[in-house]
């Protein structure tokens, strides 16, 4: 089984410190016990990516020893490597976030990019190379989420209601073979208690902090481990529990739980179409 440096520094009881501003950036989990945690990016300088993070409105985590910012409902971390490309091309292609004005965001510096389709949405780009979405809340037309039928949930409601800060978190967009939007988004709700809907022309599922979007494009996409945004991770309650019971459900971990040093407990796991994911349980508690 290959591990990559990253996960080898955090199987060594690699300890993480995080300061009180954690606490208040992990969106209380579902009935499941699983929210949104962090995405990790794997970059040439992280220094320089986290002032491009901080200048869109994220708050410095203040770690020891690591480089990690975040926004409501997200943590992201930033480690030095080299990888084997942009999310590009890579099954999760980018993250997306409601922001209160795009002109707020210009005149903070950004080269926008802007959808001459739909107005109201347009990309900025880290050093990286990484696309990032943003979606001004007074013009964008598809910022909602439609709940499936027989589905009533407070917090995927968030979506269709107004913005609660300058800026935070909206989706996740994968990239699916044609044929298998639906398996993949049925996927993450079985799993992790996501609930499922339609955002705009997408299917999608909601956790607290995120939704996922899925398309369909041609051909398989590259799996996310060894890419820039070399994996997302999910935070979870009674994570060793909740492993059990995913390896009941026939669900095989790439990394099997354990806890750190730090006592953050963690594991990893691929999805079937390449999405490295981390489970962690006390992010939210340190």
């Amino acid at each position: 089984m290959h591990i990559n440096r990253l996960t080898a520094l955090l199987l060594s009881g690699f300890s993480v410190l995080l300061s009180s501003v954690t606490q208040a950036q992990i969106t209380e989990p579902n009935a499941e016990g699983v929210s949104m945690g962090h995405l990790h990016y794997e970059v040439a300088s992280p220094e320089t990516e986290r002032t491009f993070w901080l200048n869109l409105g994220a708050q410095d985590l203040g770690l020891e020893g690591r480089i990690g910012v975040s926004f409501p409902g997200l943590i992201i971390l930033l480690s030095e490597g080299e990888t084997a490309g942009g999310s590009e091309g890579s099954v999760v292609n980018h993250v997306a976030f409601r922001v209160e004005s795009l002109k707020e965001i210009e005149d903070k510096g950004f080269e926008l990019e802007y959808n001459q389709e739909f107005p109201g949405i347009a990309s900025i780009y880290s050093p990286s190379g990484e696309r990032i979405e943003l979606f001004d809340d007074n013009l964008a037309t598809n910022i909602g989420f439609e709940l499936e039928a027989g589905y009533s949930d407070p917090v995927a409601e968030r979506h269709n209601q107004d913005l609660t800060a300058s800026i935070v978190t909206h989706h996740l967009h994968f990239y699916v073979p044609a044929g298998q939007a639906a398996l993949a988004r049925d996927w993450y709700v079985q799993n992790f208690a996501a609930v499922p809907g339609q955002r705009w022309r997408y299917l999608a599922a909601d956790l607290p902090g995120m939704n996922l979007n899925f398309s369909e494009v041609d051909g398989s996409q590259q799996a996310t481990e060894g890419r820039t945004l070399d994996h997302i991770g999910f935070e979870v309650r009674n994570l060793e529990a909740f492993c059990q019971a995913l390896e009941e459900n026939g669900i095989g971990f790439d990394v099997a739980y354990r806890k750190l040093e730090s006592g953050i407990g963690i594991a990893f796991l691929t999805d079937p179409w390449g999405a490295k994911i981390e489970l962690t349980e006390g992010l939210s508690d340190i």
